[in-house]
């Protein structure tokens, strides 16, 4: 009998031929996430109001070329 004990944590390997046998299952990776261009956010302004839940966030164009949000 000359076998290694399991380490305890079922994802953590007890040798380097088996260090990702017990890895999470494969999983498909998640849809991209939609794309939105900021002009149609901003419809031409400089400055819109975005509401979310209870809290309005305001989403402004600088000259830069840089998008800003804040609370």
């Amino acid at each position: 009998m000359n076998e290694r004990p399991r380490h305890p944590h079922p994802y953590i390997a007890n040798d380097s031929q088996s260090r990702y046998s017990h890895a999470m299952p494969s999983q498909s990776p998640p849809p991209p996430a939609p794309r939105i261009d900021s002009q149609s956010l901003l419809r031409g302004q400089v400055e819109v109001e975005i509401i979310h839940g209870q809290e309005v966030y305001r989403l402004r164009h600088t000259r830069a070329g840089k998008l800003i949000l804040t609370k």
